[in-house]
């Protein structure tokens, strides 16, 4: 493989060559989100290779217990690696608890949410294949908790803010059916873009 490092004044990118001739670039875009009570999520790469474009993301996370709700992804393929701390996820009925080094990949269309069971901090590594508009919602709810605009359980308390944090997430929250979520919270996301919210 062959690799380069190419910079200039705003960016940073990689160019790969891979042994079979496939070329990739990758744009090192180091972003990052730090929440009041500590959690920070990094955007440390986005770019593409063979297999798509992709992001990947760090999750510092201080606060024990559920990290999200219950969802699926028609698309999405995420993928995660524990550095530090345990993680639990739920995936499709089945739990598992991740400790350092381990790794777990989400599919699309299964069912899962995860946890952080760690009793100092977690510490992991998530790639998301494709992004999608995934990292907007990391946005979102950073800029409504920095404002305090968020419910004890990180869900916007104003309905134009909730569609479009649901628009962001690329799929479906479990329990209600798919039509009222692409209408009423698929409606709020609309309305939210006319009145001119932006992140």
């Amino acid at each position: 493989m062959i690799e380069r490092l190419i910079t200039n004044e705003i960016y940073s990118f990689r160019l790969t060559k891979s042994y079979d001739g496939v070329f990739s670039i990758v744009k090192l875009a180091e972003e990052v989100l730090v929440h009041p009570d500590g959690t920070t999520i990094t955007l440390l790469e986005k770019g593409t290779d063979e297999q798509g474009e992709y992001i990947v993301i760090e999750h510092l996370v201080k606060k024990m217990g559920a990290m999200n709700g219950p969802h699926w992804h028609p698309e999405l393929t995420e993928s995660f690696t524990v550095k530090e701390g345990k993680m639990r996820f739920m995936v499709d009925g089945k739990e598992y608890l991740l400790g350092p080094g381990q790794q777990l990949k989400v599919l699309p269309k299964q069912l899962h949410q995860f946890w952080n069971e760690s009793e100092e901090q977690l510490l992991v590594i998530h790639e998301i294949r494709p992004p999608k508009n995934h990292w907007d919602m990391f946005k979102i709810i950073h800029k409504l908790t920095i404002q305090n605009k968020v419910n004890a359980k990180g869900i916007p308390k104003n309905p134009l803010w909730l569609g479009l944090a649901w628009e962001s997430i690329d799929g479906y929250l479990s329990g209600p059916p798919i039509f009222l979520q692409r209408t009423l919270l698929g409606g709020l996301a609309r309305v939210a873009r006319v009145m001119g919210y932006r992140i």
